[in-house]
């Protein structure tokens, strides 16, 4: 598969976009999960490799959309009893005082009719990438935004199917979800006071709809800013990875929850969770690497997962986790 193929480190990605930014040239980027084998590159070189993102008021591709074949889209969860399993050792982890938020994740083999490409140009959402044919994104989550000094993230933690009984009024009074979302609130604002001041919430869970092949979703989010230095551009790089991972795919305390994380999720995340965007040689926008489908030994595999606390039930946390196992195409 292409994307095994080996990518710039974290040191030389780093070096490479506080070049591009330092000198104003536009680029786009994908930084993994792990923040090694990334790819930086000016938009053309990325559109003549397979690299192609469209995102507000950009993208790097001429493809338009053409009419085609309903989506056909079948998903094989994972074993109820493995992801408890998992769950359980997170739940212990809890106990224990080392997390109290942790982003547990699963790969669920699909299948559709669609190929990578129909996914890319078909699926509603704000933020697409394809490579080649190894992986597909369809994101409606923001990871940081830059415009002038001003620096935006937009953390989503909270989601639920917005048919059942009561959907809004129960996901805004989940104690639970609550827990959830204002941890990760406060995380976000820690990693942005890290490169930042007068930093601020300046919305506080708002809803949004989301449409998919399955029906509509409510998800809960926050916008969270603060001011950069004038010169943050010679040092975009750093500042980037300064506030990686995202807080909102991995949990609190970060660094120690990662280390969980690598020895309780069975699978590697490769890019999926990490971050992919866009600079145009003075603002920035990006977005985290979720509702992810890629190639794995020939199959088709979508990866998911969702934040669990000391209040979460497993049962609500698996069918949360295959909720978000959807094309948003419809």
């Amino acid at each position: 598969m292409g994307m095994e193929a080996a990518g710039l480190s974290r040191r030389d990605t780093i070096e490479r976009i506080n070049a591009f930014a330092a000198d104003g040239i536009p680029f786009v980027f994908l930084i993994s999960f792990n923040g090694e084998n990334n790819r930086v590159e000016t938009p053309s070189e990325a559109s003549r490799s397979g690299f192609l993102i469209r995102m507000p008021g950009f993208r790097n591709h001429a493809f338009e959309d053409v009419p085609g074949d309903p989506l056909q889209f079948l998903s094989r969860p994972t074993d109820p009893e493995i992801y408890h399993r998992a769950f359980l050792q997170v739940m212990e982890e809890i106990r224990y005082g080392n997390t109290f938020l942790l982003n547990l994740t699963f790969p669920t083999p699909v299948e559709t009719n669609y190929s990578m490409m129909e996914i890319f140009l078909k699926s509603m959402a704000p933020f697409k990438l394809i490579l080649k044919d190894d992986l597909v994104v369809f994101s409606p989550e923001r990871f940081v935004c830059i415009q002038g000094n001003s620096i935006t993230s937009n953390p989503m933690k909270g989601t639920i199917d917005s048919s059942l009984p009561g959907a809004y009024g129960t996901l805004v009074s989940d104690q639970k979800e609550d827990a959830e979302h204002n941890t990760i609130v406060d995380l976000i604002r820690n990693d942005l006071s890290t490169v930042a001041t007068e930093v601020r919430v300046k919305r506080f869970k708002y809803i949004e709809k989301l449409r998919t092949h399955q029906g509509e979703l409510l998800q809960m989010s926050s916008e969270i800013t603060g001011r950069l230095a004038k010169n943050f551009r010679e040092s975009l790089g750093d500042l980037l990875f300064q506030l990686l991972p995202a807080g909102s795919i991995c949990g609190a305390p970060k660094r120690k929850t990662l280390e969980i994380i690598s020895r309780v999720e069975n699978y590697k995340r490769g890019y999926y969770t990490g971050v992919f965007g866009y600079f145009d040689g003075s603002n920035l926008d990006s977005a985290v690497a979720i509702r992810y489908i890629e190639l794995h030994k020939g199959h088709l595999v979508f990866k998911s997962g969702g934040g669990i606390t000391s209040q979460s039930d497993w049962k609500k946390e698996y069918d949360e986790m295959i909720k978000k196992v959807y094309v948003p195409i419809y």
